[in-house]
């Protein structure tokens, strides 16, 4: 089975509320800045439950959020 990888839209998603910080976000979140680093540059997979926090953070579905690359065929 081929691994897949998880890709995040949170930099662009911050950017387009109001160009909100990653400090702004981390305590929304409730999380350090540096987690919100290392989520954005895909260097950590959050948990489930801090997914679904930044989508509501953000008011969009999950998968606008977070979504699956697929490797080709």
């Amino acid at each position: 089975m081929e691994k897949l990888t998880i890709s995040n839209n949170v930099r662009k998603l911050r950017f387009q509320h109001n160009e909100m910080t990653q400090q702004q976000l981390a305590e929304q979140a409730g999380v350090t800045r540096q987690t919100i680093v290392a989520i954005e540059q895909g260097k950590y997979t959050p948990s489930l439950e801090l997914a679904f926090r930044l989508a509501v953070i953000f008011n969009v579905p999950l998968e606008e959020v977070f979504f699956l690359n697929k490797p080709p065929p």
